[in-house]
């Protein structure tokens, strides 16, 4: 390998034998980690033809009775779906809601009647917009952790995801620079 290494550098290498094998070594393992890391982040579910991306929370502090969920649904499907209702252990109900800016305030609504994801289409659910409120908290999501909650299509049906819970003031991890 140093031979090699050594020839695609050219006759001029800034590194002496002994150092570029280790180096190259240390590449790699690099280059793993980075993978794994983005592997741990991007997690991604499967139910019918709607694929969930990153499902993320938010930690929250001590005596807080509300966290909020965000993700994103790509539907692949030539058919509209519907997100019915979303149900978790982490609390005592689920609620889908909107933000939204009406003369100057910001508003947040329950929505009714479920979320449609169009056909071939994409729906984020992201802090300022869409997103799930679990009320009524049994116990606190914490940095670095996971829970589960159970979500209702009208079509595909039910699937079970996994939220990852990331600091207070996070904006979605690797989700950020999703299309």
């Amino acid at each position: 390998m140093s031979y090699s290494f050594r020839a695609r550098l050219g006759r001029y290498s800034p590194f002496p034998r002994s150092f570029e094998e280790p180096l190259g070594i240390t590449v790699l393992v690099l280059a793993l980690l980075f993978i794994s890391a983005q592997a741990v982040f991007a997690h991604e579910f499967k139910v019918g033809d709607l694929e969930i991306g990153h499902p993320w929370s938010r930690a929250t502090p001590a005596g807080a009775k509300v966290a909020g969920g965000y993700f994103t649904i790509t539907n692949t499907g030539s058919s509209p779906d519907r997100l019915l209702s979303i149900s978790s252990d982490i609390s005592a109900k689920a609620e889908l809601h909107a933000m939204g800016v009406s003369n100057g305030v910001m508003t947040m609504r329950p929505v009714t009647g479920g979320l449609e994801i169009p056909a071939g289409g994409k729906v984020a659910l992201a802090p300022g917009g869409y997103h799930l409120m679990f009320v009524d908290l049994k116990r606190q999501p914490k940095q670095g952790e996971k829970f589960s909650a159970t979500l209702t299509f009208e079509k595909a049906g039910t699937v079970t995801v996994e939220f990852a819970v990331e600091g207070i003031g996070a904006t979605g991890g690797m989700d950020d620079h999703a299309d």
